[in-house]
């Protein structure tokens, strides 16, 4: 643990350091492109992030590699140098989309050619555990197709869930840290080494977001851009095939006894075999949800709008911090209670703890509907947001001047601070737009 620990730590600091100068670069080179009506954000901001989570990447991945008990890892297993290979590709094609705006099919063939580049190294799906029936071994082609697939839905759902200051960096660092405790416990209680690779992947991309959030966090001074969405959403995906295709379930020994028996028993081990998809279970969803909007709308499924589940939150009152909290608590809540459940499936606590979360969870997505206004008399001791609106009256026209004073519009009931998401500036000058990041 003292080994995932120091290289969490060296690489969440490189990404850090790194991530000051990539700010500088990226202003420097222009990649600051103007405000677009759909996005949050008021003035321009560079990208290129990605740069920085990219070289905490490797340093990672240098540290383990000279570490006594990680160094195995890269002995027994060709998985950490088809992970670099496929993230070196796509983080190129994400920097040069921060920069040029590729289009959206050049994208999606570099994600296939990444996916199919880790493939060839031997980061793939070689078969399936099924609940009642045992381990179905696939054939190359199919272990091929699941994988591209996998390494492609994953991506696009992290990149579509970048909409906010610090929401996809934190919720890929909360889906992190619960895939890292599963893959540790897999590694470390079951003794199977085949882990240990997903547990590396894992301990490193928690520490490429932890060490780009300080500067991502609202309000963002960079975005981590494609660059950097594209390649954590690359590593998640590369975690979940190295230890859902790689290790043998037969190895947990949890296919011994009846049928009914084994498959009571393996229920709490299959739930975090697919943890992946549940961790991004909101990024996957807005992903779906965006892709069946826009084609009932006869738009392209990569036409770029403002329907997003991030944005709805602020269209209903919550401001842009209180936004990211929220979808931080809901991927916590899915990822951890899953986790949970398949440690301890036969504790009704789990359950009840779950529901009860969920409630909270619910009351806090609709608190802006149930704003509760304070009396007069308490108006002066709680936050703004708590008190009565009042309309401001318009003062009368002073003796001796022809015309009126300028009249004062009352604030509307609603809009206020980064809750306001109406028209925005925009900067038609890219002198100006440079000189305000």
């Amino acid at each position: 643990m003292r080994d995932y620990l120091l290289t969490l730590c060296v690489t969440a600091a490189v990404t850090y350091l790194l991530t000051g100068p990539v700010r500088k670069f990226a202003i420097a080179t222009g990649a600051m492109p103007e405000i677009r009506a759909r996005d949050v954000h008021r003035e321009p901001t560079p990208r290129l992030g990605g740069i920085a989570m990219f070289f905490g990447l490797c340093a990672g991945l240098l540290v383990a590699d000279h570490l006594q008990n990680l160094n195995s890892v890269f002995e027994l297993s060709n998985e950490p140098r088809a992970l670099l290979s496929g993230a070196a590709l796509i983080w190129l094609i994400g920097v040069l989309d921060d920069k040029f705006e590729l289009d959206a099919l050049i994208k999606l063939g570099a994600q296939m050619i990444s996916a199919g580049v880790m493939v060839m190294q031997g980061l793939t799906i070689l078969w399936l555990p099924i609940p009642g029936v045992g381990t179905v071994a696939l054939t190359q082609w199919q272990g091929t197709l699941l994988t591209v697939a996998l390494v492609v839905l994953t991506i696009n759902a992290v990149n579509f869930v970048d909409g906010l200051d610090g929401l996809a960096a934190g919720m890929v660092c909360i889906a992190a840290a619960a895939f890292f405790l599963y893959a540790y416990r897999i590694w470390f209680g079951y003794t199977i080494e085949a882990a240990a690779p997903a547990t590396l992947f894992a301990a490193i991309l928690m520490g490429m977001c932890l060490g780009f959030l300080p500067h991502n966090m609202h309000p963002a001074r960079i975005f981590m851009g494609d660059s950097g969405s594209m390649l954590i959403g690359l590593i998640l995906a590369a975690s979940a095939i190295s230890i859902t295709g790689q290790v043998d379930p037969d190895a947990l020994k949890i296919f011994e006894g009846s049928t009914k028996a084994a498959t009571h028993a393996a229920l709490p081990v299959f739930i975090p075999l697919v943890l992946p998809l549940t961790i991004i279970a909101i990024p996957m969803a807005d992903l779906v949800l965006a892709i069946v909007r826009r084609t009932w709308k006869g738009q392209s499924p990569f036409a770029a709008d403002r329907g997003h589940l991030h944005h709805r939150l602020l269209e209903i009152g919550h401001s842009h911090s209180r936004a990211v909290l929220i979808m931080y608590f809901w991927s916590a809540l899915i990822a951890f209670g899953t986790l949970a459940y398949s440690v301890h499936s036969t504790s009704m606590w789990i359950v009840l703890a779950v529901v009860f979360l969920s409630a909270v969870g619910l009351v806090l997505l609709l608190l802006p509907r149930f704003t509760p206004r304070a009396p007069r008399w308490a108006e002066a001791v709680v936050p703004p947001r708590y008190r009565r609106r009042r309309t401001a009256l318009v003062p009368e026209t002073p003796e001796g001047l022809d015309e009126p004073a300028e009249e004062r519009v009352p604030v509307p009931a609603g809009v206020n601070g980064s809750t306001a998401i109406g028209n925005r500036a925009r900067f038609s000058d890219r002198s100006k737009a440079g000189a305000r990041g």
